[in-house]
């Protein structure tokens, strides 16, 4: 087990955080703390002897959370923020086609299951209703929020 932060150093939380039903009056599987917050460790312990868990107090939400090394980067090393979080649910905002087959139609609604971030492009692994038991990665410039349509009005 390695330390990488001491208390007082300001962290990013790298991925969603949720309740996995120990955090105090919030809903087991709720939101805690959205990727991209900015922290500072308070405390640093152990869970189960073999991992380091930080103790991080996200000050713009006032909540502090338990954090693994491996859900966290320094605040200053660099970060591409997201459209998008994981368990959102998106649209596709173009047809998804490969060698002239139609895969997802424009418009088909989607679930985010994990954010991709490779070589400074964001893309997300994607589960379509449309198709079931397919896994798709799609770049961001691909989707758009549910509700928002591609068309553009007219003056």
């Amino acid at each position: 087990m390695t330390q990488n932060w001491e208390y007082g150093d300001a962290v990013r939380v790298t991925r969603n955080v949720r309740n996995d039903g120990t955090y105090p009056s919030v809903a087991t599987g709720e939101l805690l703390v959205r990727r991209g917050t900015v922290g500072h460790v308070v405390d640093v312990g152990t869970f189960l002897g073999d991992q380091i868990i930080y103790s991080v107090h996200f000050l713009d939400i006032n909540r502090i959370v338990g954090c693994r090394s491996e859900e966290l980067i320094g605040a200053d090393e660099e970060w591409l923020p997201s459209c998008f979080e994981t368990r959102e649910r998106v649209a596709a905002g173009k047809a998804l086609v490969t060698n002239g087959e139609l895969l997802v139609p424009e418009g088909a609604l989607g679930e985010v299951l994990k954010v991709l971030v490779d070589d400074g492009k964001v893309a997300y692994h994607i589960h379509f209703e449309c198709r079931p038991g397919r896994l798709f990665a799609v770049p961001e410039a691909a989707l758009r929020p549910i509700g928002v349509s591609n068309e553009r009005t007219r003056p």
